[in-house]
């Protein structure tokens, strides 16, 4: 009996496990709101909002009570997040973050929430009082920026883990990389101004119906082993061979100037990389101010990049701006070069009056 027992509890135990997943979507959704002092004096109660935005198939917005929530809070701006749109018992984190013209926090506030009816809200009576704000609103041209960050938890999941099999993540870009450096294989060679680069026919023509119709197709440049480029600069040229190699933007700091994105985007326009124009149309967006908005809008004129030429249009209409524009040589060179975004301009600073 003693031998039995001995061997029942040295046989091997088999194991399984299983683990409980709890996953979270998040966003950032900025909300600029300009000559804010016009809207003191709304009335408690009364507020401005933010589009509605999704975040993991839920609808929010964020809103701003100038006057305060109710009576008796006038003397602070609330601020508030609105379960617009989806199915109830959302659970969410979300910061809000008071953001001064230089994209400094002054005012920082965090909460956790399970949003049950649609329309619920939550937030803060008293998020910022309204003499520190006055004196934010002073140095910030009446102007700040309510930066909201949302993180949706879903609902737990359990997974079976027996086996799990780990993917690298992919390095194709890494491989296409290193063809363009080791320069094995190439068969095309560009000359642009004093500089020239290597290339491979097959990847440029992949990537671009532009120059798929050079090297292949029935235009001169099929049976050139060399390809002569003269209106665009050596800089912009290679930005351009690296994203057409690895999607991406070469990490140089000179690409990232507003002039050279500029560039690129012309470049990109003119070879039919839509990623790339967009990546470029993006950038520029964040880089609108006195001194580049006529040169920016010019060129979204040209090229059809309708978001940029609209941020470029939101900008002129702000306070006090369109004036210091129209003393810029850029702003001339506009007017002498897109004589029509004069309508444009002044549709959006002197809109029509409905009759």
């Amino acid at each position: 009996m003693a031998n039995n027992f001995t061997s029942s509890v040295n046989k091997p135990i088999t194991e399984t496990s299983s683990r409980c997943l709890t996953e979270s979507i998040s966003t950032a959704h900025n909300f600029e709101v300009t000559s804010y002092s016009l809207l003191q004096g709304m009335g408690a109660g009364k507020f401005i909002s933010t589009n509605t935005f999704s975040v993991s198939g839920y609808g929010w917005n964020i809103r701003i009570y100038p006057d305060g929530l109710k009576e008796g809070t006038d003397a602070y701006m609330s601020a508030f997040l609105c379960f617009c749109s989806g199915t109830t018992d959302a659970k969410v984190k979300f910061t809000f973050s008071l953001l001064e013209k230089d994209r400094k926090v002054n005012k920082l506030e965090s909460a956790t929430n399970t949003f049950t009816p649609v329309g619920g809200t939550w937030g803060w009576e008293n998020f910022i009082a309204n003499n520190k704000l006055k004196e934010l609103l002073s140095c910030n041209d009446d102007c700040f920026t309510i930066r909201c960050v949302l993180t949706v938890f879903k609902e737990p999941g359990i997974e079976d883990s027996t086996v799990i099999v780990p993917v690298p993540q992919s390095d194709l870009h890494t491989h296409f990389a290193n063809m363009l450096k080791d320069g094995e294989g190439m068969d095309v060679t560009f000359s642009v101004r004093d500089q020239l680069f290597d290339a491979h026919r097959c990847m440029l023509a992949a990537r671009s119906s532009v120059f798929k119709a050079e090297l292949f197709g029935e235009m001169k440049e099929t049976t050139m082993k060399h390809v002569k480029i003269d209106d665009m600069e050596p800089s912009i040229f290679e930005a351009l061979l690296h994203f057409i190699y690895t999607d991406t933007l070469p990490s140089n700091c000179e690409v990232d100037q507003n002039v050279a994105l500029q560039h690129l985007l012309v470049a990109a326009d003119r070879y039919g990389l839509d990623r790339l124009k967009a990546i470029c149309e993006g950038k520029l967006c964040e880089r609108i101010d006195v001194q580049t908005v006529a040169t920016t809008l010019a060129l979204a004129e040209q090229h059809g990049t309708l978001q940029l030429k609209n941020a470029c249009l939101r900008y002129l209409s702000s306070q006090g701006v369109l004036q210091a524009v129209k003393e810029t040589d850029e702003f001339k060179h506009l007017i002498t070069s897109c004589p029509s975004i004069m309508v444009d301009i002044l549709d959006i600073v002197a809109p029509p009056s409905v009759v």
